[in-house]
């Protein structure tokens, strides 16, 4: 029963991508679903990788690493898209192709230092707040750009676009405003022509909201609960900045 769910929950989705993007002029091949599967056991994310899933997304880098190991062979794509403490770089470099929650300096250059010392480079996504919300991470929309033009210069760091977690509220105008802002950066950004930064991608939206932010201009919608159930952890164990991060 529970692989049926899941894979009903898959199809639901993808159909409200389409649907979205269909309503906003959009093809929906522009927008890639990646499976938030936070706290979600390795063998539920088997059943989406074998219906044709091949992007995940984790928050807790012990927890990922695990699941990493056991389905690595199914060749998906992993990214990081929790809060990044400095001292998991390492571990989260060990399975992670793009990190999304780039969002402070001291970030930049841990993730920079462990990069040479491999010898290689890494995409990356800045976060940022776009719902200005204290407990929330990601740099201030207005200092965006300045970060950007920091982060450029270090060589093994790629920039390929924005990412932003959606205000969590009823008032659609309110949550969509923030989208429209991230929109609105990324066209700011890229007009710059700043050498080696791409603005390809915005990552935003998820289960509630992904509608909007598809509207807004997404490439990528982060989906958990809507294909593999409620969580066991509040937002909060994830999101809010006064949590106690493990």
């Amino acid at each position: 029963m529970e692989r049926e769910t899941i894979l009903a929950n898959l199809g639901h989705i993808h159909r409200r991508i389409e649907r979205a993007c269909r309503q906003a002029g959009r093809s929906s091949q522009n927008v890639r679903l990646l499976l938030a599967t936070k706290t979600v056991p390795a063998e539920k994310i088997q059943i989406a990788l074998e219906a044709g899933e091949t992007l995940i997304g984790e928050n807790k880098a012990q927890e990922a690493q695990g699941k990493f190991e056991t389905l690595r062979e199914a060749g998906a794509e992993w990214h990081f898209i929790g809060h990044l403490q400095t001292n998991k770089v390492k571990d989260v470099l060990k399975f992670a192709t793009l990190v999304q929650s780039v969002d402070r300096m001291e970030l930049v250059e841990k993730l920079d230092q462990r990069l040479q010392f491999e010898g290689r480079s890494l995409d990356i996504l800045v976060q940022v707040n776009t719902s200005y919300e204290e407990s929330k991470f990601g740099i201030a929309p207005e200092k965006a750009l300045a970060f950007v033009r920091e982060v450029a210069r270090y060589d093994t760091l790629r920039i390929k676009g924005l990412m932003t977690i959606g205000l969590l509220s009823s008032e659609g105008d309110q949550v969509r405003k923030g989208f429209r802002l991230l929109s609105s950066l990324r066209e700011q950004i890229a007009l710059k022509g700043i050498p080696g930064v791409e603005m390809r991608e915005l990552s935003m939206g998820m289960s509630a909201d992904l509608e909007m932010a598809v509207a807004e201009g997404a490439t990528m919608v982060r989906v958990g609960t809507a294909i593999f159930g409620p969580r066991r952890y509040p937002d909060s164990y994830y999101w809010n900045e006064q949590a106690v991060v493990k």
